[in-house]
């Protein structure tokens, strides 16, 4: 079955994440933290959508952020976190994604995002990215308190469009991500971003591309 709603990821799929490299190197004196930061964050909301006990990203990042100092020795500034918070709502689109959102909405697809964000704050993010107006809906697991990879969110953005789980396609970045759309229901593509690998544990999204323009042209080919 064909896919004619695309439903993207934000965080690292379309945003870039670096930009808040030179942050992390001025608290921390290694811009590497961020991927540490973001993988911490991560890991907590996994363990907030397994155990039940519900937290908005946000908070989940902020305790990130001090779990990562605590466990690196360093005594953060006051201001890291709202330093952090504030350039998370300014991330920079990748250089490809503008022109390949335009391209896959100009051949008819209906595009909407799919944030663990709240949703003050996704939409923060794709209006700074210069990006919302690509997009017909912009959808938070905030909304249903059930943070991906968890099914109520993909389900939830399948219910509010009117379209069968089936005929949702998730484009990420992420192969946890990916893999709980597909467990849901959807159809999915990778977004294989640097140092991005799919989970050999998990079923193969039939799109892989390098980046979302050699993401756009398989959907093209594909579901068109």
């Amino acid at each position: 079955m064909t896919s004619k709603v695309l439903v993207f990821d934000v965080n690292e799929t379309l945003l870039d994440l670096t930009a808040l490299d030179p942050i992390f190197e001025r608290h921390f004196g290694d811009a590497a933290v961020r991927r540490e930061w973001f993988g911490q964050m991560l890991q907590s909301a996994f363990v907030s959508v397994i155990t039940g006990a519900y937290a908005d990203f946000g908070s989940i990042g902020g305790a990130a952020l001090r779990m990562v100092a605590a466990r690196r020795g360093v005594t953060l500034d006051p201001a890291a976190g709202e330093e952090i918070r504030e350039a998370m709502r300014q991330l920079p689109p990748h250089p490809e994604v503008a022109a390949s959102l335009g391209r896959l909405r100009d051949a008819g697809f209906t595009l909407a995002t799919l944030t663990n964000s709240t949703a003050e704050v996704g939409d923060a993010q794709l209006a700074n990215a210069g990006l919302r107006d690509l997009f017909a809906d912009a959808f938070s697991a905030d909304d249903v308190r059930r943070l991906k990879p968890a099914p109520e969110p993909y389900r939830m953005v399948a219910e509010r469009l009117g379209t069968p789980t089936g005929e949702v396609r998730l484009v990420a970045a992420h192969a946890w991500d990916v893999a709980g759309a597909m467990r849901a229901g959807c159809a999915a593509a990778f977004v294989a971003r640097p140092g991005q690998v799919l989970d050999p544990l998990a079923p193969d999204p039939d799109i892989v591309g390098a980046d979302l323009r050699e993401v756009a042209d398989r959907i093209l080919a594909v579901d068109r």
